[in-house]
């Protein structure tokens, strides 16, 4: 056959195709469109790229399959992609969706410091709806979202080295702040799962051990946490020794807390347009919802171009309203940290009236790229803002521009915790779950200081903290910030202890030093802690002796076995010929009770990470 008789052949059948026009019709979808292209003017830009390359468009390869044909044959598939782009079209032109209006605030999105300082000029608000479809009763209706492997390598870690070995007799005092935060071991989690190790940067061991719960012992009396010590043998070193260090914290009567008021502060930017990002987000917060009580307040701040409120104040009780807030959410813009943060926090101010805990709840994927975007200034700011007595806490979403140097920083500086959330099991475990932890303080600027007994113990070094180090004198100073620990909130600290006479030794007596003084004491070191009371200026003391006869346990074994799961994922140089075949069987013999499987998993994990690090 001929090219005009295909040609021929193939309008007429189009021609057949095609419904009949329908004149009234089609003046209805041409207004439609012209007020959706009115209404969507400087709304939401496209998502922003991720990394240097460029990303090829949609119909990119259609169109070089175009230039590819002659010329009626590419009149004759770009009449049929028309045909088809018509039929896919009409119906959204029919059925379009409603805009979420946002509040703008009068700020420009690369105001200084000086100017988040100033009083906030309130915007005007859109009305919220107060009724909703049914499915808002229950939750949100998004589905439930796997890991996704990160989309580029733009990915922001804290740059930290291992802590060093010290020589008790030159350097007897190991000071750190406390650390409940999670992050680390989800994003870890999240990549094995999506097949790649961790970035070792990634890879912070106190999150780690952290993320598990323990069986320790509430405290009794007035002390707002209790102390639980143990030793052990090193499970890759015969010839050194653990020891645990172990906070509990105590569990007031949830049925006497004081009310709650919570800003959630959601990113909306471009980068938030993903499956594993906002879609997540709004389940997570879904969730929790059902924890809060009628007393306990809920808005919403929102950022992205720019910062606007679009839930005010709202009862914890009028889940349709919260719902619907969070549902309407869209991504689409860039980010305007500073002033989303500036709203939240001006909007949490504006809810205190008495006794209530207030909260920031950051949930970003961290890539704060317009406005005050330098971690400093930002801690700087935050600095300021927790003496109001506002809590920070950052969840973090997403892979691919994961800015996690920057989540740890505002969330340590902001008196607050960071977990990352990949799945809806995270999100039950961080909201749900360990809800009076990460929303509850009982002791704030929480800080451990160690002396080792240098007749007993000849080396030592801290497992992991490496972000949390603090000088000396500092321990001291009741203005030198620290982490905080939550009602219920469990803190593990490992050391690995070398003592006096012990072939592990790896390091030689000074020619010139001193020797140690002998000791009647057979202590290894003396533990001491200070803590505030939320909201106090002044921190109180606690000291215990550390002592030779301690036992372990199988909470301490497990740890151990964490532990060496961080090390052989960064930096192995202290297990000589321990690998991941011993982790595995140490973790799998102290699983204990494990109620809700999470020992289980990292036993999981653990096997995952063997087989990329065998491949790789």
């Amino acid at each position: 056959m001929s090219d005009d008789l295909n040609f021929n052949d193939l309008k007429h059948a189009m021609r057949a195709a095609t419904p009949s026009p329908d004149a009234r019709k089609r003046a209805e979808n041409i207004a439609l469109a012209q007020e959706n292209f009115d209404r969507l003017q400087g709304s939401a830009d496209d998502t922003r790229p991720t990394s240097d390359a460029r990303k090829p468009g949609l119909f990119r390869g259609v169109m070089i399959m175009l230039k590819s044909i002659p010329a009626k044959g590419a009149l004759a598939a770009s009449t049929a992609l028309a045909a088809v782009g018509l039929v896919l079209v009409l119906p959204v032109l029919q059925e379009p969706p409603a805009p979420l209006k946002l509040r703008d605030t009068a700020k420009d999105d690369a105001v200084a410091i000086e100017e988040m300082e100033a009083p906030l000029v309130e915007p005007s608000i859109a009305p919220m709806a107060k009724s909703a479809p049914q499915r808002f009763a229950t939750g949100l209706s998004a589905p439930e979202i796997r890991p996704m492997p990160p989309l580029s390598d733009t990915e922001a870690y804290p740059e930290t080295d291992p802590n060093p070995l010290k020589v008790t007799a030159e350097s007897p005092v190991s000071t750190f702040s406390v650390d409940v935060d999670t992050a680390s071991y989800a994003v870890l989690r999240n990549s094995l799962e999506t097949g790649t190790l961790p970035p070792k940067d990634a890879v912070r061991i106190e999150e780690m051990v952290n993320y598990f719960p323990y069986g320790y012992a509430a405290p009794s009396g007035d002390t707002p946490f209790a102390t639980h010590l143990a030793t052990m043998v090193t499970p890759w070193n015969p010839d050194t020794r653990l020891l645990r260090i172990a906070l509990q914290g105590r569990l007031p009567d949830i049925a006497a807390r004081p009310p709650l008021n919570l800003v959630f502060l959601i990113d909306t930017s471009g980068s938030m347009d993903a499956a594993n990002k906002l879609p997540l987000l709004k389940q997570s917060f879904s969730l929790m919802l059902s924890e809060l009580r009628p007393e306990d307040s809920v808005a919403i701040v929102t950022y992205a171009g720019s910062a606007g409120r679009v839930l005010d104040p709202t009862p914890a009780s009028d889940r349709t309203t919260i719902l619907a807030a969070l549902d309407r959410l869209t991504a689409g813009g860039s980010t305007a940290g500073q002033a989303g943060l500036q709203q939240a926090y001006a909007t949490a101010e504006a809810m205190q009236d008495g006794e209530e805990v207030s909260r920031v709840i950051l949930a970003t994927d961290g890539d704060f790229n317009v406005g005050l975007s330098d971690p400093d200034a930002l801690k700087d700011y935050i600095a300021k803002k927790r003496e109001s007595g506002t809590y920070l806490s950052v969840l973090g979403f997403g892979r691919g521009n994961l800015d996690d140097a920057t989540m740890q920083a505002l969330a340590q500086t902001g008196n607050g915790q960071a977990a990352y959330i990949d799945t809806l099991h995270e999100a039950r475990k961080v909201l749900v779950d360990q809800l009076t932890g990460t929303l509850f303080p009982i002791a704030d600027d929480v800080k451990i200081q160690v002396e080792f007994n240098p007749a007993t113990i000849a080396e030592y070094r801290l497992i992991g903290y490496e972000t949390r180090q603090l000088n000396r004198e500092d321990f001291n100073n009741d203005k030198v910030d620290a982490g905080e620990i939550g009602a219920g909130h469990a803190v593990t600290a490992l050391y690995e202890l070398t003592p006096t006479g012990s072939p592990a030794r790896q390091t030689d007596p000074l020619r010139y030093g001193t020797a140690p003084e002998s000791s009647v004491s057979d202590e290894l070191g003396f533990l001491k802690l200070r803590y505030k009371a939320p909201g106090a200026s002044t921190s109180q003391l606690i000291e215990t002796p550390i002592t030779a006869d301690l036992k372990d346990d199988t909470d301490a074994q497990f740890a151990a076995a964490i532990a060496g799961f961080g090390q052989l994922l960064t930096d192995a140089r202290y297990l000589g010929d321990w690998g991941w075949d011993e982790a595995i069987a140490l973790a799998t013999e102290h699983r204990g009770d494990d109620p809700f499987g999470y020992r289980t998993e990292a036993v999981r994990l653990m096997r995952l990470a063997q087989s990329l690090a065998d491949r790789d």
